[in-house]
């Protein structure tokens, strides 16, 4: 999980903020590449211990096979960095054959605690992941399954407030008090329970709970046939309702899916996409045999659209074939399910990439109608809206994505900087590009950006270059002519850092 409240290191004259991806000396900002922030954060968290090689390795290229040579550039440029010890010694030693310790004395010091997100104006809840007691970890899917399926059945019930899929399973798996848990999420209710699956059964217990008094407002436990989870479902939804808004309520009915096993694939495929773009290539497989197994279940066509269009599937990154095919699967989504937000908002960006600008704009705004609790839809519009001109209106939606989903997938943050740049926030779209949910790859052209326009070139053409390894035929020309811009100044604005920064026209 997500550290919800990071530490930093103080040694000699430096201060050290992993979660913020931050170097001090002597409260002065040091430039330093993201990987050697990241070894020096492993090396000065467990100061005078011998580090392996392949630890070091692993902590600065997770999930990557790279070669030892790069971890020796990596602890060289970390020394020239840090300089001598006082006494003339250096921070890191290296240990023949085996790998490097940090040898400085470390002052930990608290971290930069969050503020308490204040309570919104109607009843807010956040499911915490449903608990697996069954012994097969198979069924851990399915626990998943129906964690998600409540939080979506909740969220379109307009009197409600609900946290977002991404922030409740910051919690999977944490034995966390519940009070601590509603005060990080801003919520005043939590709905939690376990479920299990055998023989064709499923049993789930299910309890609402007001973390601010401890009392169970609710409680129940249903013991039923598997072709009824769904109907279960809705029972839960339809009783939490009833307790937090003294009424029953019918939203629009869902979509759902005829054949279980399409619905495990797509529980464990949206897991895959939100790991790695690599995954995502096994996702799509998963999702392939859920529509081949249940061709009117809308959900797989949904994810398999973003899958086309972030060009997950081909090695080679989007094509214009993919992303034509991309559009079509999400347009095959709404047919199916025309009450799905999550389809519609899918649809929408992906039309104002098309540039069917006015179907964007109609599509967007019925999804947030079906579905005002949609955090990724407000934050994709966000997006959209920075890029049409329309900057205050973009932080906006992107403010309110972030307070529906306090721990959001690292696009959120990029999605943030980019406004924050657009607003000529430069300073703060450095410390939200920084963060270390954010820091990769792309963020880093909108990263180099606002260090230029901060006068910071050194530091800007640092991230370019870091930037090209990853992205190396990138022109400026040729990204304002794909991102889907409609405000000349705005998109002059963008392009005027990047030249500034220096990245290929």
């Amino acid at each position: 999980m997500r550290r919800m409240q990071g530490s930093r290191f103080a040694f000699g004259p430096f201060v050290l903020d992993p979660g913020a991806g931050t170097l001090l000396r002597n409260d002065v900002p040091v430039a330093v590449s993201y990987r050697a922030l990241k070894l020096l954060a492993a090396l000065v968290g467990r100061p005078g211990e011998i580090l392996e090689k392949a630890e070091l390795m692993d902590a600065a290229w997770p999930g990557t096979a790279v070669e030892e040579g790069n971890l020796t550039v990596q602890i060289a440029q970390l020394r020239k960095l840090l300089g001598p010890v006082a006494d003339g010694g250096q921070w890191i030693a290296t240990v023949p054959r085996v790998g490097y310790r940090f040898t400085g004395a470390i002052e930990q010091l608290g971290g930069t605690k969050r503020k308490p997100l204040p309570l919104p104006d109607k009843p807010s809840i956040a499911v915490l992941p449903f608990v697996n007691v069954s012994n097969d970890p198979e069924q851990e899917s399915f626990a998943d399954g129906l964690t998600e399926d409540l939080i979506t059945d909740l969220s379109r019930i307009s009197g409600l407030f609900v946290i977002a899929r991404n922030s409740a399973f910051a919690y999977k798996g944490k034995a966390t008090d519940v009070r601590e848990i509603a005060l990080d999420l801003g919520v005043r209710y939590l709905l939690e329970g376990s479920a299990r699956r055998a023989a064709g059964r499923v049993r789930v217990n299910a309890q609402l709970v007001d973390a601010v008094s401890g009392d169970h407002l609710w409680a129940e436990r249903f013991d039923r046939g598997l072709e009824d989870i769904f109907a279960v479902q809705d029972e839960v939804t339809g009783k939490i309702v009833e307790a937090l808004l003294g009424r029953l309520s019918a939203p629009l009915p869902r979509n759902r899916p005829k054949n279980l096993e399409a619905y495990d694939l797509c529980v464990r495929a949206r897991k895959l996409m939100d790991d790695q773009p690599q995954t995502a290539r096994e996702a799509h497989l998963m999702l392939t045999r859920a529509v081949s197994l249940d061709p009117g279940y809308a959900e797989p066509y949904r994810w398999l659209a973003m899958n086309h269009w972030m060009g997950w599937v081909h090695s080679g990154g989007p094509t214009e074939s993919s992303r034509s095919l991309a559009l079509e699967l999400a347009r095959k989504a709404v047919a199916i399910d025309p009450n799905d937000a999550g389809c519609r908002w899918v649809l929408a960006y992906l039309l104002a990439y098309d540039r069917s600008f006015a179907e964007a704009d109609a599509e967007f705004a019925k999804a947030i109608e079906l579905d005002p609790n949609e955090a990724d839809a407000w934050a994709a519009l966000s997006d959209i809206a920075v890029l049409a001109g329309r900057v205050e209106e973009g932080l906006e939606h992107i403010r309110k994505a972030f307070r529906l989903n306090p721990f959001p997938a690292s696009w959120y943050y990029l999605t943030l900087g980019q406004a924050q740049y657009a607003a000529g926030e430069y300073e703060a779209a450095v410390e939200t590009l920084r963060r270390d949910e954010t820091y990769r790859t792309s963020s880093r052209r909108f990263l180099a950006a606002s260090l230029a326009q901060l006068g910071r070139l050194d530091e800007a053409r640092a991230e370019v270059e870091l930037f090209l390894v990853g992205n190396p035929h990138f022109t400026t020309r040729h990204w304002a002519t794909t991102e889907p811009f409609r405000d000349a100044g705005t998109l002059e604005h963008f392009v005027d850092g990047f030249r500034k920064a220096g990245l290929p026209e």
